[in-house]
């Protein structure tokens, strides 16, 4: 979820007890811990309730696939892995070899 190297880790330590010290570190991490339990409750509660608001047919919706990032691979970069053209059953041409040309159509 976090891109946090070792060093970078190290770094927030240190700069944490410096700025709680030592007596009230292990109080603040607790807090924080406590908080991030109650964020992901919250974020599970209000997941079940939208899945419920959709009803049965939309009971395997995972909403990470509704990130821009996701959503863009799923429905556009994956149909290009296959050897189908991306928007019908047409085959893609093999490598080379020239589209048919309708003298009729232009």
């Amino acid at each position: 979820m976090f891109d946090i190297g070792f060093v970078k880790l190290v770094l927030l330590l240190v700069l944490a007890l410096i700025i709680f010290g030592p007596e009230q570190l292990p109080t603040v991490a607790r807090k924080a811990a406590q908080t991030l339990r109650q964020v992901r409750r919250l974020a599970e509660v209000a997941t079940g309730e939208i899945k419920a608001g959709l009803g049965p047919e939309h009971a395997d919706l995972n909403l990470m696939d509704l990130h821009p990032r996701r959503f863009v691979k799923k429905h556009l970069l994956d149909d290009l892995d296959g050897d189908r053209h991306p928007y019908d059953d047409r085959p893609l041409l093999p490598y080379g070899e020239r589209p048919p040309y309708d003298t009729d159509a232009t």
